[in-house]
């Protein structure tokens, strides 16, 4: 066999093997992206005939987090050894049994972190869910599944328990709608706590309208017109901690609410000073702690508190199996457990303090009309196993972010605003304690807004992001320019001017450097399209009247000349060129 036919042979060899690495990867991820444990149906009673309205969740299609009791399945909790352990629920969920009757299908149980504990949606015992939108990237936990399941278009809505975020880091990282209702306003029964004081069931969606029409069956809100925020508070200090470029936002924000509800209703605030002047137990229970930094900002104290009732509150419900069966939980799980040794009543009693007045000052801030505007995460979704995510500085901007809603119980949406940097963009909303309706009224009623401002501002990105680059080739070419590298030069002003091609100054510069090299014909027509873009440009009336006079193109170099001393009367280079051409007619 002749070379070339050997070569022709290993090409396609190669070409097959990508072809079944490509499907081997796509196989990799599974069709539910991994979301579910298990898939079964549970089906809504028939609707009723006309002319009643139908179900108010007819149609719809939901998955609940493997933390809800089902009916003769196993509640897994995160952890094969708990399942297990543990026999099959001879009740389902009041919060999952009211779905059903509203006309919906439940269609599976779906992956959490191990007992509910983590905020990565990372699982050793049932695999990672892949994030959709992300597939390197973590999905977010606790209720990973739940997130995962909604944003592959694999169900409707789905159902999470949020605790220290188990909702809303999910629904940001995962680029879809998250809502944490206020604290005691939905059933827990039939749940497994982790935290009781501060778990919430939560749940998810793409469509405002459908987290609103599940909102209203869980919450029993009554059917009415949107009700509309008097006030929208910007969070300044909680937008510092954010990675993701807060301007973006804020921006974003600013211009929907404008169009929604008029400039008028726009206020800021520095949120850490307002809890630390309403929340003195902050400092009490950092006397407590023999590391308490008196001087840490008043949301990361609250996030100190907040962690702190967690893991108290985890180990009282569940220290008993865990002491029984010690290899069965992560290390992650064990190392908070252990942090938590050395509180007392004292400190648990504090941490109750600490929740009422934080309540208390969001309800004074907040009234019945106002809207809180911060970040729904502080940076995008790390790498599948990150050591980053067990840093103190990530666990500290994640959690003092997520605990002004965990701790003060108010409610809390994540609303979706695009990607950067092919990450998913999320901006919360937060309403006082039993301002869910609200809440969800205004998330429905500004979606649209937002989405298209996120959509203009992203444009507007990319354009400032390509102007910055053109910038930096420039300021590259006049250095290569100034050390006599002239085709140096001409390479990075040729990269300007196509990163922008609007630009006078750029085709002037590259015509200067095709002077330096002879390109006179390149030179000149760098000038000419310089001066359809600045009639005023004089250097490119100077540059092309050299161009014309190498090229012996005399006429139109001296007509050149002569409109460059018209914008210039005492341009010294002009007037010379003048004189000299003149003297070489006569």
């Amino acid at each position: 066999m002749s070379s070339s036919a050997n070569l022709w042979v290993l090409l396609g060899l190669g070409l097959a093997g990508i072809v079944m690495m490509t499907r081997r990867l796509k196989r990799s991820i599974k069709e539910d992206f991994g979301a579910f444990i298990e898939r079964f149906e549970l089906l809504p009673p028939a609707p009723p005939p006309p002319p009643k309205a139908p179900h108010p969740l007819t149609g719809l299609t939901f998955a609940v987090a493997d933390i809800f009791d089902i009916n003769g399945y196993v509640t897994g909790f995160g952890n094969q050894d708990w399942m297990r352990t543990h026999e099959p629920a001879e009740w389902t969920s009041p919060v999952v049994s009211s779905l059903i009757e509203a006309g919906a299908t439940c269609v599976g149980k779906t992956v959490i972190d191990e007992m509910g504990y983590g905020i990565t949606g990372e699982n050793k015992h049932f695999d990672t869910p892949t994030n959709p939108v992300a597939h390197d990237r973590i999905p977010g936990g606790s209720s990973s599944g739940s997130g995962v399941a909604v944003a592959g278009g694999l169900v409707d809505f789905s159902l999470g328990v949020d605790t220290t975020g188990g909702v809303r880091i999910p629904a940001a990282f995962c680029g879809i709608l998250g809502f944490r209702p206020s604290h005691g306003s939905v059933s827990d029964t039939g749940i497994i706590p982790v935290s009781p004081s501060i778990d919430t069931t939560g749940w998810f969606a793409k469509d405002p309208i459908i987290l609103r029409r599940v909102g209203h069956v869980l919450l029993r809100l009554p059917y009415a017109g949107l009700c509309k925020p008097r006030r929208v508070i910007i969070a300044d200090d909680c937008f510092q901690l954010s990675k993701i470029p807060a301007n973006r936002i804020i921006r974003v924000v600013t211009k929907s609410t404008e169009k929604l509800f008029g400039r008028q209703v726009i206020n800021h605030i520095k949120l850490a000073d307002h809890l630390a002047s309403m929340v003195p137990s902050l400092k009490q229970l950092l006397k407590l702690n023999s590391n308490g930094d008196l001087k840490a900002s008043s949301l990361k104290s609250l996030a100190d508190a907040m962690k702190l009732l967690h893991s108290l509150e985890f180990k009282d419900k569940h220290a008993e199996w865990i002491n029984c069966n010690k290899t069965a939980v992560g290390s992650c799980i064990s190392a908070q457990l252990d942090a938590s040794l050395n509180a007392n009543d004292r400190h648990i009693d504090h941490c109750h303090s600490v929740r009422n007045e934080v309540r208390l000052a969001m309800n004074a801030l907040l009234k019945d009309d106002g809207i809180l505007v911060l970040p729904s995460i502080p940076q995008s979704p790390s790498k599948l196993n990150s050591k980053e995510v067990l840093s103190e500085d990530y666990q500290t901007r994640f959690f003092s972010l997520l605990a002004i809603a965990s701790m003060s119980g108010c409610c809390q949406v994540a609303v979706p605003l695009g990607f950067h940097e092919k990450s998913p963009v999320s901006v919360s909303f937060i309403a006082r304690h039993g301002g869910d309706r609200l809440l969800l009224d205004t998330t429905e009623a500004a979606y649209a807004t937002l989405q298209e401002q996120a959509d203009i501002v992203a444009k507007s990105n990319l354009s400032s992001s390509r102007e910055e680059s053109a910038e930096m080739a420039k300021e590259k070419g006049n250095t290569a320019f100034k050390e006599k590298q002239w085709q140096k030069a001409i390479g990075f002003y040729s990269e300007a001017i196509k990163l922008n091609g609007n630009s006078a100054t750029y085709f002037s510069n590259r015509a200067a450097a095709y002077l330096e090299v002879g390109s006179y014909l390149q030179a000149e027509t760098d000038c000419s399209t310089a001066i359809s873009l600045d009639k005023k440009n004089v250097k490119a009336y100077l540059r092309r009247g050299t161009a014309r006079e190498m090229l012996g193109y005399y006429k139109e170099a001296i007509e050149d000349f002569k409109y460059a001393l018209v914008l210039e009367p005492t341009n010294k280079t002009a007037n010379l060129a003048c004189n000299r051409l003149k003297k070489l007619f006569q």
